[in-house]
């Protein structure tokens, strides 16, 4: 039965523990066979008070944003066209690579890439997982696009991979897979 115990700072809320510890039990099971229920983590919280480093008193770092729920938030934002909201998760460093080596690295640039293929496109999610990284977590989005070409004809079921890695809480990178082009020849 592994056991974890995290010595912390008091002062993050709930969901930054809960995160804390499922995180913690997947990195666990990442190298031992364990079963979720035998793993034990324990938070022991030191008041700010009783905590120094260096001969300073600190407080805890605010808690990272939740990387999956980050990423839906994004997409969700762009599907809505609300650039400037997705813009304002993106780090200045952003790029975005595409089917068939289409790099960029701005919204508009997207926008514009995308405008002569297809009139919109919708994600239906089948999942989102998240991979911790040595630069930040790495979330994966699974599901379907549906949409309109250009021509006015729907299509629907096309699958797609979006892979983000994100690093102090903002989107560094995307890089997207998907079956588009063959659904438009095929």
């Amino acid at each position: 039965m592994p056991s974890i115990s995290v010595t912390m700072i008091e002062g993050y809320d709930d969901e930054a523990k809960e995160r804390l510890c499922i995180a913690l039990t997947g990195a666990v099971r990442q190298v031992l066979p364990a079963n979720p229920e035998g793993i034990v983590i324990a938070l022991n919280e030191v008041p700010a008070a009783n905590y120094m480093r260096g001969g300073k008193h600190k407080q805890p770092a605010p808690a990272l944003p939740d990387a999956a729920r980050l990423v839906r938030e994004f997409l969700g934002h762009m599907e809505a066209r609300d650039l400037n909201a997705a813009s304002a998760m993106l780090a200045d460093t952003f790029t975005m690579a595409f089917p068939g080596g289409v790099n960029m690295n701005t919204l508009d640039e997207l926008i514009a890439w995308a405008k002569p293929r297809y009139r919109f496109v919708r994600k239906t999610y089948e999942r989102f997982d998240t991979a911790s990284g040595d630069e930040g977590p790495t979330v994966y989005c699974y599901g379907t696009l549906s949409g309109e070409w250009l021509d006015g004809a729907v299509f629907e079921g096309i699958r797609f991979i979006d892979r983000f890695e994100m690093e102090n809480g903002l989107l560094t990178r995307q890089d997207v897979w998907n079956d588009m082009g063959e659904a438009k020849n095929g």
